[in-house]
């Protein structure tokens, strides 16, 4: 409804159309999400319908969700090359970097790079990798992307019929990526222990409601199946096992992430504990 209303209102209240719709499109994200991990249907099939048009248009439902269940591998988690998910390289592909990418890359592990590269430098590594598979022959790959293609064009004709122009529209999902960024950028760490490589920022503002508590990290992936809803008040009732379980990988409040990496690095780009596989 929100998104309609973004869509509807006349071509003068550009502004307040951009700031709804890259709030609805962020919290789209979060319920895409949601629907990968069963909610709110028991039904699989019922999952994959509701999930498959995207409003945000860059990331196809089926792909993001085989990379994210990939990605709750937690003996993987953080590794260069069998955690999906992670921002992290390995220490030898990072040395053979031209220089200049290495100042983008930094520049990206901060927070306020992270927000403004940060989808471009994500979007275009994920459609580079997904190319090169599908050249290789990966077709179930393929397939994800042409199954995502019917969805992105029905959103675009919804736009083009609506009084918004199509560069705010596309500007608010830049916007709605770069908020997500603020999540994602230290979800997960470097650390010897699987069960410390997963944040808690206890923040129950607006940021928490928009990334649907995913915030409580540690809670997330060890029970996965656990409605967003119940996410605070299960961490609530067992707060010190998930932070021994941790390791006290914790932060108060999203505020306290602004302050300390906004312009300041929290991690190296490569890994600083990963070693080779031994032969």
């Amino acid at each position: 409804m929100l998104c309609a209303l973004a869509l509807m209102l006349p071509a003068g209240w550009g502004i307040v159309s951009f700031v709804i719709l890259t709030l609805t499109l962020t919290l789209h994200s979060s319920l895409s999400h949601e629907i990968l991990h069963g909610h709110p249907f028991g039904s699989e099939r019922a999952s994959t319908v509701l999930g498959m048009i995207q409003p945000g248009l860059f990331v196809p439902y089926l792909r993001f969700k085989r990379l994210h269940l990939a990605h709750h591998n937690d003996a993987n988690l953080t590794d260069p090359y069998d955690d999906p998910e992670t921002n992290y390289l390995a220490p030898q592909v990072w040395a053979k970097l031209p220089r200049g990418m290495k100042i983008l890359l930094a520049a990206n592990n901060t927070l306020l790079g992270r927000m403004v590269l940060g989808p471009m430098i994500g979007t275009f590594c994920f459609v580079k990798s997904d190319i090169k598979q599908i050249i290789l022959g990966d077709r179930r790959i393929a397939v994800d992307w042409l199954l995502h293609v019917p969805g992105v064009c029905v959103v675009l004709w919804v736009v083009s019929v609506s009084p918004l122009p199509f560069w705010i529209y596309l500007a608010a999902c830049y916007a709605a990526l770069s908020i997500l960024k603020i999540r994602t950028f230290l979800e997960h760490q470097a650390h010897t222990r699987a069960s410390g490589r997963s944040v808690v920022v206890e923040d129950r503002g607006l940021l928490a409601f928009l990334f649907l508590n995913n915030n409580f990290h540690v809670v997330h992936h060890m029970h996965p199946n656990v409605s967003w809803y119940q996410l605070p008040a299960q961490y609530r009732a067992q707060r010190n096992r998930y932070l021994q379980r941790n390791h006290g990988y914790v932060y108060r409040s999203y505020a306290q992430v602004f302050r300390q990496f906004l312009l300041c690095r929290k991690d190296p780009v490569a890994h600083p504990l990963w070693q080779p596989p031994v032969e």
